[in-house]
């Protein structure tokens, strides 16, 4: 006899919760240990400075979390000397001086250290400070004004329509914007002259215009205004009065028409108006850096094509405004430009270094700028540049960040490296199995190497560029206080994904009070954009969404499946067109591996929890892939990729929009939904339409489906503050557990 397989699996609920009766879990003990979990692993980690300050070619400084306080360390990198930066005891009795209180040595907070004329100037959180290196005496000097900068809206649309006149570049003359037109005054005579005829109410030159370095001639764009697009939420409880108040922002969504620009060249003294041909950038996304040539001969701006399928860069013909593609980057999938685009114009070579995914990794190029010929491919292989850090023009070299080049190691841990212009003399500055982060003495003679995993505590270590051997070791931090809580090391996992053959990486978080003899069910955290990759890779003592979580009873994971960024192009594919896929299939396969290997792990009894792009996969969990997922908390998500902005919208689901967007909708898919699910979600949320939450929320309810809403007074976008949090936790025991949890009057109370 075929027994329903969700019986089946209920039965199996029922047993094991009688089964795991005695283990209790989620109990009184394990929700204050969450809570405090924060508190109990602060400030365990010691030598493990945070930063490093160079002040010349020679000399840094850092400030060091010694157990027995905070140490201000002066390191010569010549002479491989370190010693304390200055007489704590005497620093610390002048600051009381000169502050007429009491400072205690050990938790000096101090900063902006720098030495001029024989004397150091430093500062803390609200005052200037300086003291003479002979007398040790310190003064203030000034207080330090931190402005109050209200909270600017992401997304407000610049305004072409407004703008200040643009002087030369010799101060001859002021290019403006009057009756939609551009005129020039020369204000030595305060003549006025119209350049251009042709603008009008609805196609207008805006006044961001850009003169040649000799002044002879004048860029300015026309603009085609596209459509207003604005979303609306009521503010139900603000602060400064009783009644509610309506909000709007800018919103652009997929499919909204955009604005167009048609660059324009002009001859100022010659009163001519020379048009560009727009053959080359019709359909617009954007047209950006508008820069000219030093030897005034060209202007070139960037063309983001609508789709993301091709990226140019456009030079426009200063003697003639003929306009031609020196750079043209095309994919039948999507171009990372708001993830992986780089340039740099080589001063005074006609070179420009670009970055490209064509041959499968995102790798750099160095272009012939005036024929638009690839010179040479710079960087090469199976592994993806990460980050240009430095372009030393005069030597010809690249310093920059990859990853994925050792078989041996995790393909996501940052390297640094070095290489000529030309691609040779590649020269690896790291090597040691783990995340690496890099200072450079100003000339690049020297380094500071900090490196860790989670599952290995920090290192730093003074390095010398040329051979990159260690100069001196500066700080190994010690963990022992931290592991004296019952802090458990996370575990770095990996296993084959989809395919078989793919490694896919994440890692394991256990509760202090872990017992392999106990059953745990899994929660993973996930998000899963396909702007980068999410999965920690440096130490950390606690990780906020996953450490406490674990406390309640839970084995907490988080995993970078395909789609995500970071490796190859076609790992990165995977996403397009395609956000409901969110690396599933692999997420999957690794949990069921890890519990094949752990059996205190329970795959039968899996939650899930995602705030914005990861609330959309969150949700998603429930609706695609409930043969899996069991409980899903998702936060602030965009349940209809149509609902969100349009930038990160269109960059993954392409344009235009078509049946793509609805096929990865949880919106669309809610009859689907299986499982239990609780939705949260700020009022005014203004990153991610909180309008796509309801519109799920509506789709469940008239598909009869049951669920939890929770909806956040006052809040922008969240993962639900400490309202949120206690409901997510009482969520997933209810749930995954299956008891009931404590009253919050017993957890929280003061």
């Amino acid at each position: 006899m075929m027994v329903n397989p969700k019986i089946l699996k209920f039965l199996i609920i029922v047993s094991l919760s009688i089964s795991y009766a005695g283990y209790c879990q989620g109990t009184l003990e394990d929700y204050q240990r969450a809570e405090a979990i924060d508190t109990l692993f602060r400030n365990k980690v010691f030598n493990n400075p945070s930063e490093f300050h160079w002040l010349n070619d020679k000399e840094f400084w850092y400030r060091n979390n010694s157990e027995t306080g905070t140490q201000y360390i002066l390191v010569n990198a010549e002479s491989k000397t370190k010693k304390a930066f200055f007489d704590h005891s005497l620093m610390a009795g002048n600051l009381s001086a000169a502050l007429q209180k009491k400072i205690n040595e050990k938790e000096m907070d101090l900063s902006e250290f720098k030495i001029e004329e024989n004397q150091l100037i430093f500062q803390n959180d609200s005052l200037k400070f300086k003291m003479d290196l002979q007398s040790k005496k310190v003064l203030v000097t000034d207080t330090i004004k931190r402005e109050r900068r209200s909270r600017e809206y992401w997304g407000r649309r610049n305004r072409e329509d407004e703008g200040k006149p643009v002087l030369s570049p010799d101060g001859r003359y002021e290019a403006f914007i009057k009756n939609a037109n551009v005129y020039i005054k020369q204000l030595d005579s305060e003549e006025e002259f119209q350049l251009s005829y042709d603008g009008n109410e609805g196609f207008f030159y805006s006044p961001n215009m850009l003169w040649s370095p000799d002044s002879k001639k004048l860029m300015a764009y026309k603009v085609r205004p596209g459509k207003e697009h604005k979303i609306y939420f009521v503010e139900s409880s603000p602060e400064d009065q009783l009644q509610p108040k309506l909000q709007s922002r800018d919103y652009l969504k997929p499919g909204d028409e955009m604005d167009f620009r048609s660059p324009q060249l002009f001859k100022v003294s010659e009163k001519k108006h020379l048009p560009v041909a727009t053959d080359l950038f019709l359909s617009q996304f954007g047209l950006y850096n508008f820069k000219w040539e030093e030897d005034n001969s060209a202007f070139t701006f960037e063309f983001n094509q609508r789709g993301h399928q091709v990226y140019r860069i456009i030079k426009v013909d200063a003697e003639n405004g003929n306009a031609t593609a020196i750079i043209d980057e095309s994919s039948p999938t999507f171009i990372d430009y708001s993830g992986k685009k780089f340039r740099h114009d080589v001063p005074g070579k006609n070179e420009i270094i670009w970055a490209s995914e064509r041959d499968g990794y995102n790798h750099l190029y160095l272009y012939n700028s005036q024929t638009g010929k690839v010179k040479n491919q710079i960087t090469s292989g199976e592994w993806p540049v990460r980050e240009v850090i430095a372009v030393d023009d005069e030597n010809r070299k690249i310093y920059f960040t990859a990853s994925g080049m050792d078989e041996d190691q995790d393909p996501y841990l940052l390297h640094y490296c070095s290489i000529d212009f030309d691609g040779r003399n590649f020269t690896r500055l790291t090597s040691e199995n783990g995340n690496h982060q890099v200072s450079f003495s100003p000339d690049k003679t020297y380094y500071i190497d900090q490196f860790s995993r989670v599952d290995l505590a920090p290192e730093a270590v003074l390095k010398k560029t040329k051979s990159q051997k260690i100069v001196m070791e500066l700080e190994k931090a010690s963990i022992k206080a931290l592991e004296n809580t019952g802090w458990k090391m996370p575990e770095v996992f990996t296993t084959a994904g989809r395919d078989g053959e793919t490694d896919i990486w994440g890692i394991i978080v256990r509760p202090t009070n872990f017992d392999p003899n106990k059953k745990y069910p899994v929660i993973e955290y996930i998000y899963a954009g396909p702007h980068s990759s999410f999965v920690p890779k440096s130490f950390h003592s606690n990780f906020w969404a996953m450490s406490s979580l674990a406390e309640l009873g839970f084995i907490v994971v988080q995993i970078d499946g395909m789609g995500t960024s970071n490796r190859s192009k076609a790992f990165h594919d995977v996403c397009w067109q395609n956000l409901k896929d969110a690396g599933f299939p692999d997420r999957k396969i690794w949990i069921k591996e890890a519990a094949k290997k752990y059996p205190y792990m329970d795959a039968e009894r899996v939650g899930i929890r995602g705030t914005s792009a990861g609330g959309q996969s969150a949700g998603g969990a429930l609706v695609f892939n409930s043969d899996f997922y069991d409980v899903a908390v998702a936060s602030c998500g965009c349940h209809d990729n149509r609902m969100d902005k349009i930038w990160w919208n269109e960059q993954w689901m392409g344009y235009p929009v078509g049946p793509q967007y609805a096929a990865s909708s949880n919106v669309e898919h809610a009859d689907q939904l299986q499982g239990n699910l609780m939705l949260i979600v700020g009022e005014v949320d203004d990153n991610v339409d909180p309008a796509s939450t309801m519109q799920f929320a509506d789709a469940l309810i008239k598909a009869g489906k049951d669920f939890e809403l929770v909806v956040l007074p006052g809040e922008n976008h969240t993962s639900g503050g400490e309202f949120g949090e206690r409901k997510r936790r009482d969520f997933f025991v209810k749930h995954l557990l299956h008891v009931d949890p404590p009253s919050w009057d017993q957890i929280y109370k003061d």
